[in-house]
C-alpha cells in the first residue's frame, strides 16, 4: 500500500488515477500516525516549492517523512522539497540529498518553463528504472532543475544543460517528471517503485 502525503499542495487526482489504472492500493497520509499504515510513501507536489515547504511544515509531517526507513518517492516539486535549497522563494528544504534546486532562467536559452516530452537517460543501478527502455521520454512541467550531482543522479535529461530527472538516496527516491502523466512507461515507474 501507498501512502500518498496529503499537505494542500499536490496533484493528487492525477496520481490517484494512475495508481487506480495500476491496481495499486494506496490512501492519504494527513497525520504522523497514517505513515503506519503503508509500506511505501509519494510525496507529490506542484507549484511553488517555497510554498510547498511552508504547507509541509505546517502540515507537523517534516519530522517523520525525514526519519522514514521505507521507500520514500517525491514526483515533481515534491522531488524538490527532497533537496537542501531552492531558489524558487529562496527556501531551506528537507536536506535529504545536499543538493540545490535552481532556475532555468539564465541558465538556458530554451523557453521557461520546460513543459512537455523529453528523453530520460537512466543509471543501470537505478531501480525504478527497471524494463523502462533507455532514453524514454516522460512528461514534464517545470521551471526549476535539481543540479547534476553523479552521486545521487538516478537519471538525465537534457534541456539546455544536464540536470537530474531522477535521484536517489538510500531509501529516498525522486523524479522531476510526472510518472502519473506519462503514459505506460509512467505507470512501470510507479509500479517498479512497489518493488523497491
Amino acid at each position: 500500500m501507498i501512502g500518498i502525503v496529503n499537505y494542500g499542495a499536490g496533484n493528487i487526482f492525477s496520481l490517484t488515477a494512475a495508481l487506480d489504472r495500476i491496481q495499486v492500493g494506496y490512501g492519504m497520509i494527513n497525520n504522523k500516525e497514517d505513515f503506519d499504515q503503508f509500506d511505501r510513501v509519494i510525496i507529490p507536489g506542484v507549484g511553488h516549492a517555497g510554498a510547498a515547504m511552508s504547507k509541509l511544515n505546517e502540515s507537523g509531517l517534516v519530522e517523520t517523512i525525514l526519519s522514514l526507513q521505507k521507500p520514500v518517492l517525491g514526483i515533481c516539486v515534491g522531488m524538490q522539497l527532497l533537496t537542501s535549497y531552492s531558489e524558487e522563494g529562496d527556501s531551506e528544504l528537507l536536506s535529504v540529498f545536499p543538493l540545490k534546486t535552481l532556475h532555468f532562467k539564465n541558465r538556458v536559452t530554451l523557453k521557461v518553463p520546460h513543459m512537455g516530452w523529453n528523453s530520460v537517460k537512466a543509471e543501470a543501478d537505478c531501480p525504478l528504472f527497471k524494463d523502462i527502455p533507455e532514453d524514454t521520454y516522460f512528461y514534464f512541467v517545470h521551471s526549476f532543475f535539481i543540479e547534476h550531482n553523479p552521486v545521487y543522479t538516478g537519471a538525465t535529461c537534457n534541456y539546455g544543460i544536464d540536470y537530474s530527472a531522477a535521484i536517489q538516496k538510500d531509501n529516498f527516491y525522486g523524479v522531476q517528471f510526472h510518472p502519473e502523466k506519462s503514459g505506460v512507461h509512467g505507470e512501470q515507474l510507479l509500479i517498479n517503485f512497489t518493488k523497491i
